[in-house]
């Protein structure tokens, strides 16, 4: 984060809304589902499907039918064959692990990182609720912050949206191992996970090796354009948003090429660990649409299928 002597990137205090959340909750909840209505809804019901099968009648044997599927229980009974049928478990548990540590207030667009991750979570919350999955919301920082267990429903729905807006968190930095393992913990049936984060935070990839083994698990990876490329600013005030330390360095022509190398080399880090994992990852931009990069990574998701 920079705090520049010329003219600076806005920053988001990300405060609560106060007398304002009702209206601010509002506004979210018709412009997601606008979103998820144009865009989402066919992708998402397409890319993801239940774990496993669950039980739907028991009907007379038909030649052709499989006889691994005859329900002798019921035969024996009724003296005639009958076999068993079952269909794919549609419904999903969903669970959406939003990083609002500091350095996601930070934005020099439309929006900050940590409104973008709000967004794309709130979208993803009334897509799953509107396929009737269970949706349930962790919130965290360095620590985990908040855990909604998973439930379905509209005014459940609202109730996390509410929460993405107006929660406050303590922590300031990013330790993603504390609310991996929490997830680990809790969920006990295999849940699809999405995690949204800068993934600016120490090592993560075996922890997250072993949550995705269980689970499907989705990486929405937040940048801004100016943590990718800053121009030559001259003197500036670095500022570490997590920690609040300061330090003035010469961003001139050189000091710029210095930073895109550091920052390209700490990327690179990042995304080496995402794909250690084995989790799938949808790169998010504060200055491009995000819904368009989300539908695109369902049509992929549903081609693999």
């Amino acid at each position: 984060m920079f705090r520049s002597r010329r003219p600076a990137p806005r920053f988001d205090d990300a405060s609560p809304l106060g007398p304002d959340l009702a209206r601010e909750v509002r506004r979210l909840h018709v412009l997601t589902r606008r979103r998820v209505s144009d865009l989402l809804a066919g992708e998402y019901h397409s890319a993801f499907k239940g774990h496993g099968i669950e039980f739907a009648e028991v009907r007379e044997y038909e030649p052709g039918d499989d006889v691994r599927s005859i329900d002798w229980n019921v035969t024996a009974r009724t003296g005639k064959t009958f076999i068993k049928r079952f269909v794919e478990e549609r419904q999903l548990t969903v669970v959406l692990a939003v990083d609002l540590s500091r350095s996601g207030a930070f934005g020099t667009r439309t929006r900050t990182k940590r409104r973008l991750g709000v967004e794309s979570a709130a979208v993803l919350s009334l897509a799953a609720t509107q396929n009737q999955d269970r949706v349930g919301l962790m919130l965290f920082t360095d620590r985990v912050e908040k855990f909604v267990p998973p439930r379905k429903g509209g005014p459940h729905c609202q109730r996390l949206i509410r929460d993405l807006l107006a929660f406050e968190p303590e922590g300031a930095g990013t330790d993603l191992a504390a609310p991996i393992h929490h997830l680990a913990r809790m969920l006990k049936r295999r849940s699809l996970i999405f995690l949204i984060s800068d993934f600016e935070a120490p090592s993560f990839a075996s922890d997250l090796a072993v949550l995705g083994r269980r689970h499907d698990v989705v990486a929405l990876s937040i940048s801004d354009p100016a943590e990718r490329h800053v121009p030559p600013l001259g003197l500036v005030d670095v500022v570490d948003p997590e920690t609040g330390h300061i330090r003035t360095v010469e961003l001139g022509r050189s000091g710029s090429k210095r930073y895109q190398t550091e920052w390209n080399r700490r990327r690179e880090v990042i995304e080496r660990s995402l794909a250690g994992a084995g989790v799938d990852v949808v790169p998010l931009s504060t200055d491009r649409p995000f819904v368009q990069d989300l539908a695109a990574y369902f049509r992929r998701k549903e081609a693999r299928r």
